[in-house]
């Protein structure tokens, strides 16, 4: 009765693809990859301490996808089962970062010699990802400031932000991804988008006060 009334929970098509992936069928997993792909790594890369992690996590979350799909049977739909995947990686993730925060290497840091013989810098080495839709959509200076002050707002709120308004996922989703109940994603919303705006119009406020002293300053110099 259990596996029936999982089976109701997929899409014709969903369940179609599963059966592909659980065949080992290459070209239904080489499907799910270019679906899934950028979103999840836009994932990771919002949620990890370094955002360096995230392509490198991304491949890990594909390969526990492939080994995993054997003993999924619907009990959620395909996309959250992966998701929630992704976000217990990146949760391992973040506890090792903490474990050996210590030790990182900083970014500045000086690695070697490039092509020119000159320094170079580990953030010189680092691919600089492509953007997800979202990203795309906004403007380059909007996206730098939302994504800024994003990453000021503390777990688990940004998840729940992150999975909600920017990943589109309905509440039953979010809540079955992180495994809370239906009032603690809303709760979780509430708070998290009071945390975002407040942070956002600080840092407004931050840069209006700083364009006042530069006109200020101006005036200044034009008057004497």
């Amino acid at each position: 009765m259990g596996n029936v009334a999982s089976a109701l929970v997929l899409q014709p098509d969903e369940a179609a693809l599963i059966a592909e992936l659980q065949a080992g069928s290459e070209e239904a997993f080489a499907w799910l990859i270019s679906r899934y792909h950028q979103p999840i790594y836009s994932l990771l890369a919002r949620t990890l301490h370094d955002r360096a992690d995230a392509a490198d996590l991304t491949q890990e979350v594909f390969v526990k996808v492939f080994r995993g799909v054997g003993r999924f049977h619907g009990e959620s739909s395909l996309r959250t089962w992966i998701y929630r995947i992704a976000l217990h990686e990146a949760s391992n993730q973040r506890r090792w970062w903490m474990r050996h925060k210590q030790q990182e290497v900083p970014i500045e840091q000086e690695i070697g010699d490039g092509s020119c013989g000159s320094s170079m810098k580990l953030k010189e080495t680092l691919v600089d990802p492509g953007e997800s839709p979202f990203e795309m959509a906004l403007h380059e200076e909007n996206r730098a400031r939302v994504e800024a002050a994003l990453s000021q707002v503390p777990e688990p709120f940004r998840t729940t932000l992150i999975l909600r308004d920017i990943e589109g996922f309905v509440y039953e989703e979010v809540a079955e991804i992180q495994g809370v109940n239906l009032g603690t994603v809303k709760s979780r919303l509430v708070r998290g988008r009071a945390l975002l705006k407040a942070i956002l119009e600080e840092a407004r406020s931050a840069d209006a006060a700083a364009s006042r002293r530069g006109f200020e300053v101006s005036l200044r110099e034009e008057a004497r």
